[in-house]
């Protein structure tokens, strides 16, 4: 389960060393509620022949016929029976909503006694730790990188299969994982439906709002073990730490400068191309960076 978007895979994970605590194709399901206990036995035969790979494998899982049920939507992709009245985000499972809902909510009652983030479910928790102990249980076969979360090497394993399983359908766009998608759609839609409390400024991931909140809080919680400083997230801390080590990973192919960030690569990159997209709207001069322009049009407003 993908903690922000509520997505379901069909696969075999470690729910307890994972954020995806959802049952998996031979994972017994939660018993559903009474009013969504009517199907007939057939349809189970019918599922278990659908799975003709792995059917022993499935022989084994005593599915009832409303376990199947439920069972059959992670294949489906239907939602519709539990609805969050606050975003309308469906849901297949009661248990998948109420865990949904503490994204609005606010509700954090697992706390590391380490650095003291909190967090709304306690597998979260149990994950970030491995941050502090260094853990990586999970190692890929192909090149030996490990991983924090079983569904994270799930998703690195695509980039040496070069599975891209989720295409968009407004523009034909793949992506390795289900919440890719889901967050890439909000381009098309306009959707931002995480809101900031302070500023009401939206966005279209809840990573994004808690980076922004932090603005308004003051908190840097990514701090460099070189030098102390503090930042409001981990990749400008990465970026940060490369002043410390020299590492210069970005580099022009036509002069092979070497740079810290993407953005300074791409900015030197129009020293060879001439592009200049910074136009000041009063004298029509180009500048190839948006503070130089900035500084130009001081020379107009005094």
């Amino acid at each position: 389960m993908n903690p922000e978007t509520g997505g379901e895979d069909c696969g075999i994970s470690e729910a307890a060393g994972s954020f995806d605590s959802e049952p998996t194709c031979y994972e017994k399901p939660l018993s559903p509620d009474s009013s969504q206990t009517e199907d007939s036995d057939q349809d189970l035969i019918g599922a278990r022949e659908h799975h003709s790979g792995v059917k022993s494998q499935l022989d084994e899982t005593d599915f009832s016929s409303s376990e199947l049920k439920i069972h059959e939507r992670i294949h489906t992709g239907y939602k519709g029976l539990y609805h969050c009245q606050l975003c309308g985000k469906g849901f297949s499972r009661s248990w998948n909503l109420k865990k949904h809902q503490s994204i609005h909510t606010g509700d954090k009652p697992y706390k590391c006694q380490l650095c003291g983030k909190v967090f709304s479910r306690s597998e979260h928790l149990k994950v970030h730790q491995r941050i502090h102990t260094g853990e990586r249980p999970y190692e890929c076969q192909q090149c030996g990188k490990g991983f924090r979360e079983s569904k994270k090497l799930k998703v690195h394993q695509r980039v040496h299969t070069g599975e891209q399983p989720y295409k968009c359908q407004q523009c034909g766009k793949g992506f390795k994982q289900s919440g890719d998608l889901e967050r890439h759609q909000r381009i098309h839609t306009g959707e931002r439906p995480y809101k900031c409390q302070h500023c009401g400024k939206g966005f279209r991931q809840s990573g994004s709002l808690e980076r922004h909140q932090r603005i308004h809080t003051g908190e840097r919680p990514y701090k460099c073990q070189h030098c102390g400083k503090g930042f409001r997230d981990s990749g400008s801390l990465k970026t940060h730490q490369r002043i410390h080590t020299g590492e210069r990973p970005y580099k022009c192919q036509l002069c092979e400068k070497g740079f810290r960030e993407s953005t300074s690569l791409k900015t030197h990159e129009r020293t060879h191309t001439g592009e200049r997209p910074y136009k000041c709207q009063l004298c029509g001069k180009g500048f190839n960076r948006s503070r130089d322009l900035g500084r130009h049009q001081r020379i107009h407003t005094g």
